[in-house]
């Protein structure tokens, strides 16, 4: 699922490698940089699923036919990205736009030199920056810089079998001591407690990870920018973790598609997932559906008995904590200005319903409305569609309060290491994932969680000292 967790590795299907090279020489011939305008643009996206590759198509359609600027458009793997952008800069061949650009890309490309970040200060000034979460702009920007204009966000949720809780009285698993006990009660023979990713080779397993570990005030880096993975509040989420994954959770290297396969089986009580999952609960998508006993008669039955937790308070913080991520539109610096521009405008104006109904569950718009209409996006959000071999409206399939969970959680959504001005850092950590690999060893019993932290953090500092 990489940074956006967006449904399986697997299905994550975009332009070989071997394409990727022939687009960047072909798709980038266009890219001649804000001194010799053509009204030609490359726009490399990361929305490379082939369903939402044909939706970006159809509103750089309605661009190209309103404003008479081509648009290349090129889908590129989020995994191959970072080396891909780097080659482009070494032969001058960068695109003029990137989509869907998750935040340490985004700051990995900013720290690097390689953004216009002009734009998007513009473009946010001209749509209107009361128009945006301000907590998306937060996040984005180093400063009063506008590193990137924020689109979307998606949530790391705790979803949990409510039925199964209320038979057992047990109150929802917001808080650590809350969770421990529930994957302890609930975990028997042929039923797991929780179903939570250990793959060391995946960044699933350290988006899941940092879901955890902010609930309990455990940062990547303190204020004075060290690396702070040892700290007490980190070393009891390290503790916290592997007793849910280890103790309670299915044996063997847990992976984002095993996670899912469990959960949607009935066979694990609780589970750690992107909202990206919503659709899929609720039997939206046919090569994803649940497979629970109650689920053959009724494809929504785990969606009408599932609670989900947004939120989660460990015992050593003073409130409780939200992950997720925000995707963005960034320019490049040689970016033709003005084409750019209008560009993300339309993308983020006339066709931004379009944009997130590719897919409501795990794109929550960050721009509410507009200033004649100020909620505009986020009530079409509520009624835009969800699924894929079927599709209902999001506020059909699931409650309101949900909906409110979920817009709501944009605001309140933490990161390691952004606010602290690290966010190369911690791009350089998704690519060598030094976390996941420190969480497959203590899961597989090789490490302690003490030795975790350390290790983890070790391989943290290592990377922070080489991007200095």
């Amino acid at each position: 699922m990489h940074t956006k967790s967006r449904r399986s590795r697997t299905t994550a299907v975009g332009i070989t490698a071997a394409a990727l090279v022939t687009g960047l020489l072909t798709g980038c011939a266009g890219s001649t940089g804000p001194g010799t305008p053509d009204r030609e643009i490359t726009v490399w996206s990361q929305e490379n699923l082939p369903d939402r590759v044909a939706a970006t198509r159809k509103i750089i359609d309605g661009f190209e036919k309103e404003t008479g600027i081509k648009v290349e458009l090129v889908g590129v793997d989020e995994g191959q990205m970072p080396q891909l952008i780097m080659s482009a800069a070494a032969s001058g061949t960068l695109p003029d736009v990137i989509g869907a650009a998750p935040l340490g890309q985004v700051w990995q490309m900013y720290t690097n030199g390689l953004l216009n970040t002009d734009i998007p200060k513009r473009i946010v000034a001209g749509l209107g920056r009361d128009t945006f979460n301000a907590n998306a702009l937060k996040l984005t920007s180093d400063g009063d810089t506008s590193l990137g204009v924020p689109s979307d966000a998606w949530l790391q949720l705790l979803v949990y079998r409510k039925d199964q809780f209320d038979a057992e009285r047990l109150p929802a698993p917001d808080t650590y001591a809350r969770a421990l006990a529930a994957a302890k009660e609930l975990t028997t023979e042929g039923n797991d407690g929780i179903s939570a990713a250990t793959d060391p080779g995946d960044v699933f397993t350290s988006q899941s990870f940092e879901s955890l570990a902010l609930a309990n005030g455990c940062e990547l880096v303190d204020a004075q920018h060290e690396v702070a993975l040892e700290s007490p509040r980190c070393q009891t989420a390290f503790k916290t973790y592997d007793t849910l994954a280890r103790v309670h959770g299915a044996p063997g290297t847990q992976t984002v598609d095993s996670t899912r396969a469990t959960y949607f089986a009935g066979r694990s009580s609780m589970i750690i997932w992107s909202s990206f999952l919503l659709d899929e609960l609720a039997g939206l998508r046919g090569d994803a559906l649940p497979s629970c006993p109650q689920c053959k008669d009724d494809p929504r039955y785990l969606s009408r008995n599932s609670g989900i937790v947004t939120a989660m308070k460990g015992p050593d913080a003073t409130e409780a904590a939200q992950f997720g991520e925000i995707t963005s539109w960034v320019t490049t610096k040689t970016a033709e200005t003005a084409a750019s521009r209008a560009f993300i405008e339309y993308v983020m104006g006339a066709g931004y319903e379009s944009w997130f109904g590719m897919a409501p569950e795990g794109k929550i718009p960050v721009r509410r409305g507009t200033a004649a209409e100020p909620d505009r996006y986020l009530e079409a959000w509520r009624h835009s569609d969800i699924g894929v071999d079927t599709k209902k409206p999001f506020d059909q399939v699931f409650p309101a309060s949900l909906l409110n969970q979920l817009a709501d959680g944009v605001s309140n959504m933490g990161r390691w290491g952004i606010t602290q001005g690290e966010g190369a850092l911690v791009g350089a950590t998704n690519g060598e994932l030094p976390v996941p690999k420190a969480i497959g060893a203590m899961t597989s019993g090789q490490l302690s969680p003490s030795e975790a932290a350390r290790e983890a953090g070790d391989e943290v500092a290592a990377l922070k000292k080489s991007l200095q």
